[in-house]
């Protein structure tokens, strides 16, 4: 069974930097795609990053230039580096594996003075 298990997220200033990570087990996650998501308050879920198992990348428009994601398989884990944080980046973020079609149980990001 799949499990993935995301860390990393709390309240931060505008303007300040969070990494979060995810932890994946069960899987074998070298081949396999993770997605970073998010949902804030009343809103739909949506794709924030992505990344394949070779390595090829894409993000959102309103996070390029401001957040990377990356990848460990030695470590099963996936990161989300963001920097230069708004007020709008402020939800719930998701570690989600592509290929299991599995989801974290998320970790809240806040981004307020």
């Amino acid at each position: 069974q799949v499990q993935l298990v995301e860390s990393g997220g709390g309240l931060v200033q505008p303007g300040g930097s969070l990494r979060l990570s995810c932890v994946a087990s069960g899987s074998i996650f070298v081949i396999n795609a993770m997605a970073w998501y998010r949902q804030a308050p009343g809103e739909q879920r949506e794709l924030v990053a992505s990344i394949t198992g070779d390595g090829r990348l894409n993000y959102a428009d309103s996070v390029k230039g401001r957040f990377t994601i990356s990848r460990d398989n030695g470590k099963n884990t996936v990161y989300l580096q963001m920097n230069s944080l708004k007020p709008e980046d402020t939800a719930v973020y998701y570690c989600f594996d592509m290929w299991y079609d599995t989801w974290g149980l998320g970790t809240q990001v806040t981004v307020s003075s």
